[in-house]
């Protein structure tokens, strides 16, 4: 992903989203270097992107997002086996996320991917009517470079 996709991203984000992201979110991402894949569809349009922060030892997936007409069709865990590819070239052990409780789809695929729930963020989305969302903390330590820090 570059700064000219973002008008494209923008359009995905906000189909995806009740509070989605703003552009200034995904500009000041790219400027400061965090890792961003765009996957295209056929037609050349945006269908899936993911924004990720490198730390120490460790990669923070920031905003992983299918495009609605297109989930359930396994890009979602595309995305996570190349975000991994990642670490393991950047020798990074753990992944680190943050999810609503609400977003049930989401939990599932992180579970499945071997994602454990480690905290809770209190609120930390905006929800309906002025509200907040809590936000579930998970980790999963990243197979092949976690395994050589034993």
């Amino acid at each position: 992903m570059q700064a000219r996709d973002v008008d494209a991203v923008m359009v995905v984000e906000r189909l995806a989203y009740e509070f989605p992201w703003t552009a200034g979110n995904f500009l000041d991402s790219l400027s400061a270097g965090y890792e961003a894949e765009l996957a295209l569809d056929a037609s050349g349009a945006v269908a899936a992107y993911r924004i990720a922060m490198v730390g120490v030892d460790e990669m923070h997936l920031l905003n992983l997002t299918v495009r609605p007409d297109l989930q359930g069709q396994g890009l979602a865990r595309q995305m996570l086996g190349r975000l991994e590819d990642d670490c393991r070239r950047l020798a990074l052990s753990t992944l680190w996320l943050e999810v609503r409780p609400s977003n049930a789809r989401a939990r599932v695929l992180y579970q499945r991917w071997g994602f454990r729930e480690v905290g809770l963020r209190r609120g930390y989305y905006p929800a309906a009517q002025g509200r907040r969302e809590d936000a579930i903390v998970m980790r999963r330590a990243v197979p092949e470079v976690a395994d050589g820090l034993d």
